[in-house]
């Protein structure tokens, strides 16, 4: 999935908690090789390349995220959108590259999330048009850790924390029965030192970090980062960063976009009604914690 994965399980056998990581590795790989946005080979490209042509057969799983994605589209208004893939392939942010106006207008019409059409009985989705790209990198994630947890609940695993690059699922409580601490970098990090603006004390839940400190350039002085709205085709600028907590890191992980893109007001009452949690720190650098939460969460410096 192109990112670090680490799995930590607390365990009475050093075999037994070897095998059941062994297992829940496989289950992320397997489910990464579908979701794959940048291989001919995936799923997820057979489905982009018959967009406007053909439903394609796919995988439970595949089908599931894709599913899942449709409902944080209908539920943030389209803040969050996997049919972006066309937009976000003109940036590269590895290249600093800064796509014209006219390119970005010329595939918007193409971004719709109820342009994806769905048949569960029969395992199939299709793009209605033509040159439209689901992109699931703003879901994939959480749902992959959210896959490796069930597989290692069902090894016999009872504790763990499986961390994602920034989507983290927590199951059970650490050796000493406290809970995981996960914390929250600060997004304006002078150096490498991986500081932190806030921890927070989890258990049985999820949280994902949406930053535009992840992959960005600096171009006339302004920041170009890759948290794309859906409905601009430009990088959103309310927020630095946006962590939320939530029962699964599929919802984790989508709702942090969504969020960003949102900004704080939006995103403050988004979170509430779906009755979630978040951290969200502003473009000014200023912190709001939900009340769920607010005991759970230390923060490192002043607000």
């Amino acid at each position: 999935m192109n990112t670090f994965v680490t799995i930590t399980v607390v365990s009475e056998s050093e075999e037994k908690a070897d095998k059941a990581i062994e297992n829940a590795f496989s289950a992320i790989e397997h489910f990464g090789n579908l979701v794959n946005f940048f291989s001919d080979k995936s799923e997820l490209a057979s489905i982009n390349k018959n967009a406007g042509i053909r439903d394609v057969k796919v995988s439970p799983e595949l089908l599931d995220v894709i599913e899942k994605s449709v409902y944080v589209s209908e539920n943030s208004g389209g803040s969050f959108d996997a049919t972006i893939g066309s937009v976000t392939k003109l940036w590269e942010f590895y290249k600093k590259v800064k796509p014209s106006e006219y390119e970005i207008k010329g595939k918007l019409p193409l971004v719709n999330f109820n342009n994806i059409i769905i048949n569960s009985e029969k395992s199939t989705v299709f793009l209605k048009k033509k040159g439209m790209l689901l992109d699931l990198g703003g879901i994939a994630k959480g749902y992959a850790a959210d896959l490796a947890v069930a597989t290692l609940i069902k090894d016999g695993i009872n504790a763990g924390i499986v961390a994602n690059a920034g989507d983290i699922r927590t199951f059970g409580l650490r050796p000493d029965g406290s809970p995981w601490k996960i914390g929250i970098r600060n997004p304006r990090q002078k150096n490498e030192s991986d500081e932190l603006v806030a921890r927070i004390s989890l258990t049985g839940k999820a949280v994902s970090t949406s930053g535009d400190y992840e992959r960005f350039f600096l171009l006339n002085g302004k920041r170009y980062h890759h948290l794309i709205d859906p409905k601009t085709g430009h990088p959103a600028n309310y927020c630095q960063s946006v962590s939320v907590v939530a029962e699964k890191g599929v919802f984790s992980d989508a709702f942090s976009t969504a969020v960003f893109i949102l900004g704080p007001e939006k995103g403050l009452n988004l979170i509430k009604k779906l009755g979630m949690d978040a951290v969200i720190i502003d473009n000014n650098g200023k912190i709001y914690v939900t009340p769920g939460i607010k005991e759970s969460v230390e923060i490192e410096r002043n607000s």
